[in-house]
């Protein structure tokens, strides 16, 4: 089970006692709740992600449980959301955010090891290539919020394009979308965070590049089958991970 992004929302969440989740005092009652159903229905649950504070910092965070109801991964966020894109959108994700500085990732039996990343990871294409071509992950997974800026331009096209460098599965979860409040809604105009509209379709793209399964922006679960030997078969039949030039470039796991 794979739950969507937070959303790129958390703007001033910095005064005390507004994060869901504080680590310093133990997990919080949103990682409790994934830890239980994960037990209940004896499966692994990748958690999304939610606020964690940690060391007077706040993390974007996504929750690795195994069907114990363990936690066997923890992804803070790598690369955080600053833009500024004329006529589109603004955002600085730094003002609240700490960035995480690790890569993550956790083993399955039948799919192998699956690397994990949030949101605006999945723009670095070098992030995905340490995940697949260093930790030998055969699915990628990253529950994500674009917006109504960069959803419809790069969304899918950043999922294909990291399958098909990975030669492996990537598997994203969205926000479904929610319409913007009238003008006359009191409740809006008294809230401290503006509206956010996801751009939803949660995706499922193959290792050749081809979408297998999606939804739209409404409210949805995306069901569908993994063959994992499609993966090594990609692998060997355009054997790029053994074809690198490393006396030209080469990446290193920081």
């Amino acid at each position: 089970e794979m739950l969507p992004n937070v959303g790129d929302k958390l703007t001033e969440a910095s005064n005390e006692g507004e994060t869901s989740e504080a680590a310093d005092n133990g997990w919080g009652q949103s990682s409790r709740l994934l830890m239980t159903l994960a037990k209940e229905c004896n499966m692994y649950i990748v958690g999304g992600s939610i606020p964690e504070k940690c060391d007077n910092k706040i993390f974007n965070t996504c929750l690795i449980i195994n069907p114990r109801g363990e936690v066997v991964g923890k992804h803070r966020k790598v690369h955080l959301f600053d833009i500024d894109v004329p006529g589109g959108i603004c955002f600085k994700e730094s003002d609240t955010l700490t960035a995480g500085d690790g890569v993550t990732h956790f083993d399955v039996d039948g799919l192998g090891k699956i690397g994990i990343g949030i949101c605006y990871d999945i723009r670095f294409p070098e992030f995905a290539m340490l995940l697949t071509q260093h930790y030998d992950c055969k699915i990628l997974i990253f529950p994500g919020a674009f917006n109504l800026t960069t959803g419809p331009a790069h969304w899918e096209l950043l999922q294909r394009a990291r399958a098909v460098d990975g030669q492996c599965y990537v598997m994203t979860a969205s926000p479904a979308r929610t319409s913007p409040p009238n003008d006359d809604d009191e409740t809006d105009t008294k809230s401290k965070y503006p509206h956010y509209s996801a751009w939803g379709h949660s995706t499922v793209v193959s290792p050749w590049g081809e979408v297998i399964a999606t939804c739209d922006e409404d409210p949805a679960m995306v069901v569908t089958d993994l063959d994992m030997s499609k993966v090594d078969e990609m692998r060997m039949a355009i054997p790029t991970m053994k074809q690198k030039r490393n006396d030209l470039y080469r990446l290193v796991d920081g």
